[in-house]
Formats: structure tokens, sequence, C-alpha cells
């Protein structure tokens, strides 16, 4: 089983440097290799815990969590950038750890566009909250995310981050489109949407200073009642 995970990852990421070689032979494909990349990244990831001995009812907590981040997007709709959805990713990365985190932040984003509109963004804002999840739980332990400043400054960074990678994909698709793909452009676009990106910060400090502490306390208590995900 092990030598079989261990091919199966060599696979993926070779597949990756073969896409980002081809980006070199075809420098028109921008838009193409990018979604090939990100689709292999996805895939190693869920691979990867899909690989790990998880109780059935780890995986219903995990739907769960991944439903509540989705449906949080909902209501704030009509807000530009405001949910809670980063923060419920975020602190479910925290207490289950880095693998869970990211497949609750990568299901959540699928399953939330299934209402919100799928779309050629979808596999990045898979990969962009899966990595939210990821970083807090591979942060877990360290002194800055046990300090209240730390996990808000972590929420405010990944509201920038979380737009910045977003906006990879867009400018990858305007240039793809016959668009200017000077540094200059690229500087316009990412200035662009920094008001988005702001509120996407200050609703993670807003959700994280009303919210976290009970957050932590709750998951961390189910955690230890049941035993899961150790």
């Amino acid at each position: 089983m092990r030598k079989h995970k261990t091919i199966v990852t060599a696979f993926l990421l070779i597949m990756m440097m073969v896409i980002l070689g081809l980006n070199y032979i075809w420098a028109n494909a921008y838009l193409g290799l990018s979604f090939g990349l990100v689709l292999l990244a996805i895939a190693l990831f869920l691979f990867r815990f899909e690989t790990r001995k998880v109780e059935p009812r780890e995986l219903v907590l995990l739907a769960v969590m991944a439903s509540i981040a989705a449906v949080g997007r909902i209501p704030f709709a009509s807000l530009p950038s405001v949910q809670p959805t980063t923060f419920v990713i975020m602190m479910s990365g925290y207490v289950f750890g880095a693998e869970s985190g990211f497949v609750i932040g990568a299901v959540a984003a699928l399953a939330s566009n299934m209402i919100m509109g799928q779309g050629p963004w979808t596999p990045w804002q898979m990969v962009a909250w899966g990595l939210v999840g990821l970083t807090a739980g591979l942060l877990n332990h360290t002194l800055f995310m046990k300090r209240r400043w730390g996990q808000i400054l972590f929420g405010v960074l990944w509201g920038y981050l979380f737009g910045w990678i977003m906006n990879l994909w867009g400018f990858i698709a305007l240039i793809q489109s016959g668009g200017s793909q000077t540094w200059k452009a690229f500087i316009v676009y990412m200035i662009g949407s920094a008001t988005f990106d702001t509120f996407h910060a200050i609703s993670n400090v807003f959700f994280l200073v009303v919210f976290g502490g009970i957050w932590i306390k709750i998951l961390s208590r189910f955690k230890r009642k049941y035993g899961l995900l150790e």
C-alpha cells in the first residue's frame, strides 16, 4: 500500500512538472495548462487524504464542516467578499489538521458554487480555500497561531492571499483572450481588487474576534470526546 501511494504521488508530481515544462513550449496555452496544474494539485491532496485510515464518522464530520462553510456564503452573497467561509475553513484546519482542512476548503468551494455558480474559477477557489485549511493545520501547534493576535493576522493575510490567487487565474484568462500581459497591467489588475480583498480580510477579523474562541473550544471538545481525526 505504501509503495502504491508513493508511485501515485510521484506520478502526479511528475505530471505537474510536465505541465510547467509545456508552458514554455505552448506559450499561448496559459489557461488550459494552469487548469491542468490546479486540478492535479487538488487530485494529489485528495489522494493523500483518501489513503489515510479514516472512520465513517470522521467523513461525516468533514462533510458537515464543508457544508457549514459552503452554506455560509449564501446569506452574504450580496456583500462583496464578505462571508464566514474562510473563517470556518481556518478553524477546521486549525483543530482537525492540515489534510482535513484542505479537504474541507476544497469541498466547500465546489459545493457552494452549486448555488453561487460553477465556472472556470471553481478549481482555483478550491485550491485557495484548501490552502487556507492546509496552512491553518500546519501552523496549529505554533506559538503564532495559539495567540489571538496570530490568528487575526493569519485571517488578514488570507483575506489578501485568497484574492491574489483568484487574481492570478483572472489575469491568465485575460491574457488568453488577447489582453495585455505586461507587469504594469498585472499590477493594475491586482490593485483593482484591493478593496474587495480588504473587505475579505476585515470579515475574517470580525468572525475571528467574535466567534474564534468558542469555535475552537467546541470543535476541540468534539474531537477529544469522540477521538476524531487524531
